[in-house]
């Protein structure tokens, strides 16, 4: 299955980044992708203060045009993350479309992204974001994937509980920073490949230096041996990857991983 990962670049202008979105998810339909998939808050830049601003309400004007793009395209659609306002609320939360356009699944980020490493990033998403609460899963031309939001890909047991619902690829859109993303980028996603025999993707936004935060790009795809398949680099790209998903049961098979736990003994 043809899938485009699309590293856009991400600026101050909502509608801007939604025209870019577009025209590069047209493109990647036109390279022959089945799917495609946006960076985390690509509507807006990744700063607390810009969160309330931009949000929009399920059905807004951003959801709408990313669900007449994957029905005009006829491809389905993982819009990245925007900024989602229900009620009194804001979530960081993907919404995904099938071909004919309708909303097939809806994340919500489950961990936030709370963190401040001495010397290095200091946020707090939980300042302004309510945490989800839901394993997301949705099916996609007869396959099985999982969908989870940058912060998520850090914790095993959510990539376990998709892989025993069956996922045979995890989509990540996600933004790392510059402290953590050279050490734990492709690490974490090898890892989470080998250890739930399952492809991953991470989707990140374009670095800008002059950005408030400064994503460390280099989108990423690995099979469920670790291999990275493709890798991008620091500027705008859409990375074109070809997911053979008969090798995930292939690979369960030799090495059968999940049929050998024993959560009897785990104590979880």
């Amino acid at each position: 299955m043809k899938i485009a990962l699309i590293q856009m670049p991400v600026c101050a202008d909502k509608q801007h980044n939604v025209r870019t979105a577009l025209q590069l998810t047209e493109q990647a339909a036109g390279q022959g992708a089945r799917m495609a998939v946006l960076p985390e808050m690509f509507l807006c830049p990744y700063d607390n203060a810009c969160f309330p601003q931009y949000a929009e309400p399920r059905g807004g004007q951003s959801w709408q045009a990313m669900s007449r793009a994957a029905a005009e395209l006829g491809l389905t659609l993982v819009a990245g993350s925007i900024p989602e306002r229900d009620g009194e609320k804001l979530y960081n939360t993907s919404f995904v479309f099938g071909p004919d356009g309708r909303e097939i699944a809806r994340h919500r980020k489950v961990h936030l992204f709370d963190i401040d490493v001495q010397g290095g990033q200091h946020f707090c998403e939980s300042e302004v974001l309510t945490a989800g609460s839901e394993v997301t899963l949705f099916e996609a031309e007869g396959h099985r994937f999982g969908l989870c939001i940058c912060f998520d890909v850090r914790f095993p047991e959510l990539f376990r509980a998709m892989a025993l619902k069956g996922a045979e690829a995890v989509l990540v859109p996600a933004a790392f920073n510059m402290t953590t993303g050279p050490m734990h980028w492709e690490l974490t996603f090898r890892m989470r490949a080998v250890d739930n025999q399952l492809f991953t993707a991470g989707i990140a936004p374009a670095r800008d230096e002059a950005g408030v935060y400064v994503s460390y790009a280099n989108t990423i795809a690995c099979s469920p041996w670790g291999k990275v398949l493709a890798r991008a680099g620091t500027g705008p790209e859409v990375l074109m990857v070809d997911l053979d998903l008969e090798e995930v049961a292939g690979v369960r098979r030799q090495l059968p991983l999940l049929s050998a736990r024993r959560p009897q003994v785990y104590g979880l």
